[in-house]
């Protein structure tokens, strides 16, 4: 294949659709499988059974599907990490396969992250989300689709962040981050992502609604569970359930409340 420079190191045991291009210096192990129109720079690494869909752009020196960073990890764990389509994913980003037997890292479709990004293993990222530099996402995370993460901000593992959720830069982040909402500096509430919505095609009575569900769930002075109890009450639109789905079903580590 011409498209494939003669440095690059691509294994017989790869599938590479016709018109992938592969920079110099660049690895493709064993069982990987990567689809139409993508584009994989200069010195990066395709390893761990990666599967990739269509047109999606790999930077420089990024290692995409590499082992865990996890003590307890047997490298015969067959594993992978499955990659959707429309993805820019820039220099130097490293994506870990999971650490369980037969289950994927997954990241879904028209992502864009930038320089340094980190995800961990069994990250399970929606669509059209924007990671800027450096963001690090630990193990498990589970991303919803449109959200925007600042440069700089650090995710503890198993965590939610729920839709349309955005987050200043250089935050440190150990709660689930509501669908919705702004976060910054440690666990803070900053409001909701108005702009986002707006943006997002919400209507104006969808966002009245959704606005309610954050001013009942936390600024009412109760816990989240007197907020949920009157909820219960009213009738939501499907846009604020998602917010109230959030509290009632959270994640391990809790709620952002603060």
């Amino acid at each position: 294949m011409s498209n494939i420079h003669s440095t690059a190191i691509v294994s017989d045991e790869a599938i590479l659709a016709e018109d992938v291009s592969v920079g110099p210096f660049t690895i493709i192990d064993a069982g990987v499988n990567i689809g139409a129109g993508c584009k994989i720079g200069a010195q990066a690494w395709i390893t761990g059974g990666t599967v990739m869909g269509e047109d999606n752009h790999i930077g420089y020196g990024a290692i995409i599907g590499g082992d865990p960073q996890d003590i307890a990890f047997d490298t015969a764990t067959h594993s992978n990490l499955v990659i959707g389509k429309h993805n820019r994913i820039r220099e130097y980003v490293t994506i870990h396969r999971s650490t369980a037997e037969g289950e994927s890292t997954r990241v879904g479709d028209s992502n864009f992250l930038m320089t340094g990004v980190h995800l961990a293993h069994d990250v399970q990222m929606g669509d059209s989300n924007n990671l800027a530099n450096n963001v690090l996402l630990a193990g498990h995370i589970v991303m919803g689709n449109h959200i925007f993460l600042g440069g700089g901000a650090g995710f503890h593992q198993f965590l939610h962040i729920g839709d349309y959720a955005i987050v200043q830069g250089n935050a440190v982040v150990s709660r689930d981050v509501p669908p919705f909402c702004m976060a910054h500096g440690r666990n803070q509430l900053a409001g909701l992502n108005v702009i986002g919505l707006r943006r997002g095609g919400f209507s104006a009575e969808e966002r009245a609604d959704i606005k309610r569900a954050y001013q009942l769930l936390f600024r009412s002075g109760g816990n989240l569970q007197q907020a949920l109890a009157e909820a219960a009450k009213s009738e939501w639109s499907s846009a604020a359930d998602k917010m109230l789905d959030a509290a009632r079903a959270p994640s391990r580590k809790g709620l952002m409340v603060g």
